[in-house]
């Protein structure tokens, strides 16, 4: 039989190390906020004949607009984002660009004020808070016939909290490398990678829950392996089947829904790989007592009086 929870200290190991970077990428570089999080305008634009990026770039420094964040989509458009413009501004700018570069159509315009974009930022981070105590209280319900049910819901939101954490630091590294911003689209993911990881956690949950009714006396971290090895062939097919689903989206539908693609594409593989090897096997390290183990420090013996 193949020994999955033994092996957790290299797990804990594997996903500290990436979290660790991820945290880091996010101090460093932060998150690149699209438009619906920070003041702005965003116009999705067509040229005819087309335009190279460093084209369009030049063109918008020479109109003040120096600090432009331009992106291409799958169907060649330009998205361009640029600080908030008013009807007559984007005239003028439609007609400069028409003038320095060629025929162009605006096929998109987005511009979002300041009040807007603190408090879209605000009800997407409440949106997340409220989800993630949702999922810990249900799960703690779900279980309450288990000995200690709070600490089942807690390891499904630390699992759930490893994805997140990963997909977070991998956008902090596009932003700074790609230039890709976060959007609705992205905290849709977020929201989506949250379900999917908890449900996927529960349904292993589930059948430890089961086979501990049945046990009669085997050993915890037994029935652990036991349940995991009979669920892993589901969790892995079904990510796998999801993956193929989001690629095919991803090639079809394009830039409208990147952010979510992508999100889900990242999220997805680590969240199978933490519902197998960060949530089960926090399990055994609560029910046990492991926590100084895993920490560099063992319980001293205690000393027998007398002896």
């Amino acid at each position: 039989m193949f020994d999955i929870v033994g092996k957790r200290l290299w797990y804990f190991c594997i996903s500290g190390a990436i979290i660790l970077a991820g945290i880091i990428s996010l101090i460093v570089f932060g998150l690149e906020p699209g438009v619906e999080f920070s003041s702005g305008s965003l116009l999705t634009i067509d040229f005819e004949p087309s335009v190279t990026t460093p084209q369009l770039k030049q063109a918008l420094g020479e109109l003040g607009y120096a600090s432009a964040i331009i992106q291409t989509t799958g169907e060649g458009h330009f998205l361009v984002r640029l600080p908030e413009l008013t009807g007559a501004d984007r005239a003028a700018l439609e007609t400069a660009l028409t003038s320095k570069v060629g025929q162009l159509e605006i096929k998109g315009f987005d511009s979002v004020s300041p009040m807007i974009a603190r408090e879209t930022t605000r009800n997407a981070a409440i949106a997340v808070a409220i989800s993630a105590v949702g999922m810990l209280l249900y799960i703690s319900w779900a279980f309450h016939r288990m000995p200690n049910p709070f600490r089942w819901g807690t390891c499904a939101i630390v699992a759930m909290m490893h994805d997140l954490l990963i997909v977070l630091g991998v956008f902090a590294v596009f932003g700074v490398t790609l230039g890709w911003q976060i959007d609705l689209m992205f905290v849709t993911g977020i929201l989506t990678l949250v379900g999917y990881s908890v449900n996927d956690t529960i349904v292993v949950f589930d059948r430890i829950r089961e086979n501990l009714l049945k046990s009669g006396g085997i050993d915890f971290e037994t029935v652990v392996n036991n349940s995991l090895l009979e669920t892993m062939s589901r969790s892995l097919i079904t990510g796998i089947g999801v993956i193929f689903v989001l690629i095919a989206l991803l090639l079809m539908v394009g830039a409208s829904i990147q952010n979510l693609i992508v999100v889900l594409l990242v999220g997805i593989p680590f969240g199978t790989y933490g519902s197998i090897c960060i949530a089960s096997p926090l399990l055994i390290v609560w029910r046990k007592g492991e926590w100084g183990r895993f920490v560099g420090r063992r319980p001293a013996a205690v000393a027998v009086k007398g002896k």
